[in-house]
């Protein structure tokens, strides 16, 4: 007789022929009268006790069956048409597949909770992961400085306290890290430099109805400067920034530093750059620096060199000058100094003295350096002679200056004159004229009285006396030579 099998409301799961089984359930069910069917029966019992533990789920399932999935460690239950999750939150570093409503999942990679809400899953607590470390509100309790409890909501982020929210003002009995005082209202953490960034209506805008200051911190809106009209301070403003101050409505004038230098700039091209006074009344610029000539001017507008200067100069120390000295006028220049000095400073000798311009070439009188001597001339230059470089003895120095000694006698080799002059007459003992070649010449043939002449004649007769006294009328001739003895 055939078993009709059936389930717990009463349907027929399947009919099993006497000495047959069936495999209509994940179970093996057998007929009436079949030859080992202990085998079978152990099996399914097993099945029963492990929940048909496997990675797949049973081929044919029934309703309200149970499946423990290898693969998740998950023990599910067939609801008809597929085995879901029996409840409870499963551990995993990624979200569980094929969830199921009301499911929990534990994000062991983060440390948070989440539930499945029929399309996605949904982030329970903490906000933030294990990584990010405590992050957000949270609510605490501390005391005051008299042992009152207060509670409070700490804003962490990456485990650091922000902000704390509070109902009332008090000084904590251990104040947290950058909270020496909690005011009602959001103290933030003075440690941090923490400040409100962003656009508030009443902080948007200043009420300068008031200029009285209620604190030293607290400065009524009426003493601030203003930037959008004319406005007055009493104290000293300090720009500590090298881009220093700009002015203008083109930003024309600019005042900066650069390291220890500081710059006064007019920026426009070709600008000038005036500094004015107030001369009694009337209003003055005596400096001009030309942009357009890149020229200064002082006590002149219009400079028509690198620096021109209107009006007398005085210069109480020393003027040095590089270049050249041009004066547009033919006044003598004076000088109350008893000397002017030149090549001033030089590490070096340099050939250096006085120039004066000619209508062709310059004439110079200046210190030789190589030489060490003076030199003058125009074109070409030659020394110029001391007193000390002259000397009494032509004959020993040749090619020098002569000069008397001390008895006005002047030593020479030979002297050649360039004109014959006129005769000296023999008893003349006053005149200084030079005497010609000739007259020399004569008188020296007279004294020798048998002088040697060119062609080796004595053409000339002539007597010499050789006497105590003079010799009388009639002794000589008019030539002839006494040489006075010693008697």
């Amino acid at each position: 007789m055939a078993y009709t099998v059936n389930k717990t409301d009463g349907s027929v799961v399947t009919t099993i022929v006497d000495g047959t089984i069936d495999n209509t359930t994940s179970l093996t069910l057998f007929g009436k009268s079949y030859s080992g069917f202990g085998e079978l029966l152990n099996e399914d019992l097993v099945k029963l006790l492990e929940n048909s533990a496997s990675t797949s789920s049973p081929i044919a399932p029934l309703t309200g069956e149970l499946w423990f999935d290898t693969s998740t460690k998950q023990i599910k239950v067939y609801d008809g048409s597929s085995f879901k999750p029996t409840g409870g939150a499963k551990s995993q570093s990624s979200a569980p597949s094929s969830p199921s409503s009301g499911d929990l999942w534990t994000d062991s990679s983060n440390n948070q909770l989440y539930f499945y809400t029929g399309s996605a899953w949904q982030l329970v607590g903490p906000l933030y992961t294990s990584g990010q470390t405590l992050s957000g509100w949270k609510i605490e309790t501390i005391n005051n400085s008299l042992g009152v409890a207060k509670v409070i909501s700490s804003m962490y982020n990456g485990n650091q306290r922000v902000a704390i929210l509070s109902t009332e003002t008090f000084t904590p009995a251990s104040p947290p890290t950058g909270f020496a005082e909690i005011y009602a209202g959001i103290t933030l953490n003075s440690t941090l430099g923490a400040k409100f960034a962003g656009t508030t209506d009443s902080a948007s805008y200043v009420d300068i109805s008031g200029t009285t200051n209620t604190s030293a911190t607290l400065i009524a809106g009426g003493n601030f400067l203003r930037s959008d009209t004319a406005d007055t301070t009493t104290g000293r403003i300090t720009i500590l920034s090298d881009e220093g101050l700009v002015l203008g409505a083109s930003s024309d004038l600019e005042l900066t530093v650069s390291g220890i230098n500081s710059t006064i700039r007019n920026t426009s091209t070709n600008g000038n750059l005036n500094l004015g006074i107030n001369y009694g009344g009337d209003p003055r610029t005596p400096i001009v620096l030309d942009g357009t000539n890149n020229r200064v001017g002082i006590f002149t507008s219009s400079p028509t060199v690198p620096l021109e200067i209107t009006g007398d100069v005085k210069i109480t120390g020393n003027l040095t000058i590089s270049g050249e000295y041009n004066s547009s006028t033919s006044n003598v220049s004076t000088y109350d100094d008893v000397y002017i000095k030149v090549n001033n400073g030089n590490a070096t000798d340099a050939d250096s003295g006085l120039i004066v311009e000619k209508a062709t070439g310059d004439a110079r009188m200046y210190w030789n350096a190589t030489a060490g001597q003076w030199y003058a001339g125009t074109g070409t230059y030659s020394q110029v002679i001391r007193l000390a470089d002259a000397v009494v003895d032509g004959d020993a120095n040749k090619e020098k200056v002569l000069k008397t000694d001390s008895s006005g006698n002047v030593i020479v080799t030979t002297v050649t004159l360039a004109n014959v002059g006129s005769n000296i007459s023999t008893s003349s003992t006053s005149n200084k004229v030079v005497a010609t070649v000739g007259q020399v010449a004569e008188s020296i043939t007279r004294w020798g009285g048998s002088v040697i002449t060119a062609d080796g004649s004595n053409t000339v007769a002539g007597k010499r006396y050789i006497e105590t006294v003079a010799p009388t009328d009639a002794q000589g001739d008019d030539g002839d030579l006494w040489f006075v003895r010693e008697s």
